[in-house]
């Protein structure tokens, strides 16, 4: 099944901007990539505790489609790709600052738990 490009027609700029954010990960992938800069297709894995290699490389895809994720491949064996944020999916990371900081306030405010990645990742400390 083949999926319609993202490029409208829209009914206003929160439209553009979800359908380029759509999907569960990617917020979580543009965080992960604002916070450690460059990272392997393994280390974004173990970053999105829950993601399915199928969902993240389809994710990081439309990312890279999108303009908002540089895909880099060395020519060595084995093969390296990494990724990282291009100019234009770090302004999108700093448009979104305002919604994870409504998001936080949420949380405190349902008091939800919050997932701590490296307990998921490396198991319960101490």
């Amino acid at each position: 099944m083949t999926r319609a490009p993202r490029r409208g027609p829209y009914v206003c700029g929160i439209d553009a901007a979800l359908d380029v954010v759509s999907g569960k990960w990617k917020g979580l992938i543009l965080w992960e990539l604002h916070v450690h800069g460059v990272r392997r297709f393994a280390e974004l894995r173990r970053g999105l505790p829950g993601v399915s290699e199928k969902m993240l490389t389809q994710h990081l895809r439309e990312m890279e489609e999108d303009g908002l994720v540089h895909r880099e491949v060395y020519a060595q064996v084995p093969p390296r790709v990494e990724y990282s944020l291009t100019g234009h999916g770090r302004t999108l990371n700093e448009a979104l600052g305002p919604l994870g900081a409504w998001g936080t306030e949420r949380i405190r405010r349902e008091g939800s738990d919050v997932v701590d990645v490296v307990d998921v990742v490396e198991g319960p400390r101490g």
